[in-house]
């Protein structure tokens, strides 16, 4: 086992000493328990796709698209005239 220094803020310090109080947890504990827990939510993280991320994503009817790509030249042309107001 190591010994590990440990800087906290002050809001941390609170947050330590308020789960210490609640729990009855030493320091050391109640660090331990966090420590597990944010490695179990990274692994679950870890394990989702890309595409499990994208499919969640609502863009809409088109997504972002303002027209299909088979009219992107004449698009990209409307959208400078709008942005130059010609």
């Amino acid at each position: 086992m190591s010994t590990r220094t440990v800087r906290l803020d002050d809001k941390s310090e609170e947050i330590l000493e308020e789960i210490r109080r609640t729990t009855g947890l030493s320091a050391s504990a109640a660090l331990k328990r966090g420590l597990r827990a944010l490695r179990e939510e990274v692994g679950r993280q870890a394990t989702r796709r890309p595409y499990q991320i994208y499919e969640r994503l609502d863009l809409g009817p088109g997504g972002y698209a303002n027209s299909p790509s088979t009219d992107a030249k004449s698009a990209a042309k409307r959208a400078i005239r709008l942005k130059h107001r010609r």
